[in-house]
């Protein structure tokens, strides 16, 4: 039996976000392409025939900014970043390539209200909600990207619509890890009371808990608990936590949970519901933002993910 004990300090402190300044990387420039996309279709920026007037969130070097400047123009584009060395370093960096974008030092989950509203918002940091503010901020047509975070996956990136109730609304579409948003970041949990250790044989394989589209749907079933992955001697390992102490690190076989929950029972019971439901990929699941909030949901916006009860969890 694998004694877990030894690799929590190791699997706690890892980070399920990856620090990730927007650079040319394919992930990025495919993600570019759904800011320019009119709401009914993604389309490729070399298609994308409209000049929109677009708001970045993060301008950390530029980059990003540079490719809307030749896109829709640098008279559309309006960037917004909370390091002011980082914005200077912008300023000079896109100066240096002709272009002057209005750019500005400023919390991003502000926005940049003076100028709205915008036809496109594009965040290039994560978000573990989207902020009331970047929503009130667009046009009636307009559409938010951005890469969502939580504390059970690393990241996911959206494409949202506004509906006809007012709601923004869209599926993810692939994974990408970004640092979070300053006032998204959240302080590691402590360590379980190791007394409450017990060890059990698992048939579930960590594996099987890896794939996004099942990462997402357990971060709605299982709101709170996190989740994380790793290696511990070449094998796949997963380490989960809650606020309430309860934990639980997986591989090998064998298991070991702490705590008044049993956190891997819960996670084999949703992983049993994925399965069940056919084990749908990232593209099947979307969020909705409303005026009071934001959910998950599976194949439609009317098929809410719903959290599982105290109920559920305590009959385990």
């Amino acid at each position: 039996m694998t004694d877990h004990s030894r690799v929590y300090s190791s699997m706690s402190n890892r980070s399920t976000s990856v620090n990730s300044t927007p650079r040319p990387s394919a992930r990025v420039l495919s993600a570019r392409k759904y800011i320019c996309a009119r709401p009914s279709a993604a389309m490729p920026w070399s298609c994308c025939s409209l000049a929109p007037c677009s708001l970045e969130i993060g301008t950390a070097t530029g980059y990003v900014a540079a490719l809307l400047c030749r896109r829709v123009g640098e008279e559309n584009v309006y960037s917004v970043e909370i390091d002011g060395v980082l914005g200077a370093q912008a300023r000079a960096n896109l100066a240096g390539e002709g272009l002057y974008p209005t750019l500005r030092v400023t919390d991003g989950e502000m926005g940049l209200a003076d100028h709205a509203p915008y036809d496109r918002i594009l965040s290039t940091c994560a978000l573990r909600e989207v902020p009331l503010s970047l929503a009130d901020q667009l046009a009636p047509d307009g559409v938010p990207v951005a890469p969502m975070t939580d504390v059970f996956y690393g990241g996911a990136t959206v494409r949202l619509a506004r509906q006809a109730n007012g709601d923004l609304s869209g599926p993810f579409f692939h994974g990408a890890s970004y640092m979070p948003m300053r006032s998204h970041r959240l302080e590691k949990l402590g360590p379980p009371d190791t007394t409450t250790a017990r060890h059990r044989q698992t048939n579930l394989d960590p594996e099987r808990l890896y794939p996004l589209g099942f990462a997402l749907y357990g971060s709605a079933r299982l709101p709170g608990v996190r989740m994380t992955h790793g290696f511990h001697q070449d094998v796949r390992t997963v380490w989960l936590q809650a606020e309430d102490g309860s934990a639980a690190v997986a591989g090998g076989g064998t298991v070991t949970v702490y705590g008044p929950r049993d956190l891997w029972a819960e996670a084999e019971e949703v992983e049993a519901e994925y399965g069940a439901l056919g084990r749908p990929d990232t593209p099947a699941s979307g969020l909705t933002v409303t005026s009071h909030g934001q959910h998950l949901w599976l194949h439609a916006p009317t098929e809410v993910i719903c959290a599982k009860s105290p109920g559920e969890a305590a009959g385990l």
